[in-house]
């Protein structure tokens, strides 16, 4: 299946590849120093352009990477969800980060599971983890949920 053409629905989500439409919500979302507290510290748009850049990357170069997580009700672009696995990485992830307006709505368990259930059933992951900040609480507390 064309990178393009990879789509997931949930009731309330759409998780598909990245792509440059994302940019706004996505270098609003890493400027935010709440959001990126535990993934890296806010960022420059320049220093958000070529993250975003990298993910597409990750997505053509590997056939997989965090989804763009989308409210499918309006369109809009509320975080990054999905499978991850870098050179080095401890192991196969599905990571999460969704931006402080929509937490606690359970948009980040609604599209976890759904990108589980791609990493084991399309990608054929038989181990995923979750490489969390010990001090966040509201991850831990998910992967919790998520039995992992």
């Amino acid at each position: 299946m064309a990178v393009d053409d990879i789509r997931i629905e949930t009731e309330r989500l759409i998780l598909r590849p990245p792509n440059g439409d994302d940019f706004e919500g996505w270098a609003a979302f890493q400027a935010d120093a709440q959001t990126m507290t535990y993934i890296g510290g806010a960022k420059s748009r320049a220093e958000s352009w070529r993250d975003l850049c990298a993910m597409v990357g990750a997505w053509r170069v590997r056939g997989y990477g965090m989804f763009s997580l989308i409210l499918k009700d309006s369109g809009q672009w509320i975080g990054r969800i999905g499978p991850w696995y870098p050179d080095g990485w401890p192991g196969t992830e599905v990571g999460w980060a969704v931006a402080p307006a929509f937490a606690g709505k359970g948009y980040a368990l609604e599209a976890a599971v759904a990108s589980m259930n791609y990493a084991v059933d399309v990608l054929g992951w038989d181990d995923i983890c979750h490489t969390i900040d010990p001090a966040n609480i509201a991850s831990i507390k998910l992967a919790e949920r998520l039995r992992v």
